[in-house]
């Protein structure tokens, strides 16, 4: 049976992301001052203009001058010099608070930052086993990668920074066996033709998928409307937040809804969900499973979570609720438990802020430890 799966993903320059990476950033100035830090910040843009909103709570002070520099510094790397928004005369309104004191109550006595629900998800895809990540949403990715690459190097020009991506991946019986589309929209300059977009876009796309792989010129839809020179801020308002699906796993596997950017490890939305990509990559990497879904739930204020869940899809090699008990033996699954666990108090946050908090690789600095194999053997050794 054929069957098509379709994920998108959005560049560091779209208005979402920019948020998210202004929101990210200040995160990790004020865990770099305050490892203790509690942020929640959020941030929207428009024409010319960024606010931001939310709660901090740090044992140090963060000045507006610096939190000014910070947010200028994000969008000048991005690339926004344009009349519309550009990072030397965009105005910033900086409307953030303390945290409120019921909130930091439950953080204080060790337990979550807020009720949710969170996922974390790993699979095999035949023959793209690397990372354990559905291979629509990395490929996504990898085109929007190579071409923001291509931009910032100067190997193409005329391209801005605002860009989305789409790929339609094609399945017989469950292995994937080639791409049925793509679609890129890429901001650009007005002197640029839809024929010469074309043309610089093309090479990012074919360098992202498997030889072979290319559709036809016919199944690659490129600024599918013909024209895209007004984006960024300036063509839609970007909010924190708003690209969840792009930043776990294409639509793939649930999403308990909360955002992550701009949130300090105590919201147990955002390091819960990085605890549960981990214990599902190591155990889908140690063989126990094909394909892993892991669902946590939390209360404010407590520590031990609600519940916890597993699903492999029929794929297991060792008894669900084997698995499930190994982990809670193994893993202190409490907010400091995994804190401690992933080494989450670091200002590690920005480079999630694009491209995805899963399916990365490992840094030096301690970004993606989530993404590391270093409980498979520990699995293993338990079946």
């Amino acid at each position: 049976m054929t069957t098509l799966f379709t994920s998108e993903s959005v560049s560091e320059g779209h208005p979402d992301k920019i948020c998210d990476a202004v929101s990210d950033h200040l995160l990790d100035l004020f865990i770099s001052r305050d490892p203790e830090a509690r942020t929640a910040i959020e941030t929207m843009a428009t024409t010319n203009r960024i606010i931001l909103a939310g709660e901090t709570s740090a044992q140090c002070h963060i000045t507006p001058e610096e939190i000014d520099q910070t947010v200028r510094d994000v969008v000048r790397r991005i690339g926004y010099e344009q009349s519309g928004f550009s990072w030397k005369d965009l105005q910033l309104t900086n409307l953030l608070h303390c945290q409120s004191a019921d909130i930091a109550r439950g953080v204080d006595n060790l337990g979550a930052g807020d009720q949710g629900i969170m996922f974390g998800y790993a699979r095999r895809e035949p023959g793209f086993d690397c990372c354990y990540m559905p291979l629509a949403i990395q490929l996504s990715h990898r085109i929007l990668q190579n071409l923001s690459q291509a931009r910032h190097s100067g190997k193409i020009s005329g391209l801005e920074p605002d860009a989305k991506s789409q790929v339609t991946v094609e399945y017989d019986r469950g292995v994937p066996v080639g791409i049925s589309k793509i679609v890129v929209s890429t901001q650009h300059q007005e002197d640029l033709s839809q024929p010469q977009v074309r043309e610089r876009v093309l090479p990012s796309i074919a360098a992202a998928l498997p030889d072979g792989w290319l559709p036809a010129p016919e199944n690659i839809l490129i600024n599918p409307t013909g024209r895209f020179v007004i984006g960024g801020p300036d063509g839609d308002t970007g909010l924190t937040g708003r690209k969840i699906i792009v930043d776990t796993y294409g639509g793939y596997a649930p999403h308990g809804g909360g955002a992550f950017s701009g949130k300090d490890p105590t919201k147990v939305d955002r390091s819960a969900a990085y605890l549960l990509r981990w214990l599902a990559k190591n155990i889908v990497a140690a063989g126990l499973a094909d394909q892993c879904l892991l669902q946590i739930s939390y209360a404010i204020g407590v520590a031990d979570p609600l519940s916890f869940y597993i699903n492999t899809f029929g794929t297991n090699q060792a008894d669900e609720a084997k698995i499930l008990e190994t982990l809670r033996q193994m893993v202190d699954l409490t907010p400091a438990g995994i804190i401690r666990r992933l080494n989450l108090r670091r200002p590690v946050y920005a480079p999630t802020a694009a491209y995805g908090h899963f399916g990365r690789t490992p840094a030096d600095n301690g970004s993606f430890s989530w993404e590391k194999l270093n409980l498979v053997k520990d699995l293993q050794s338990c079946f």
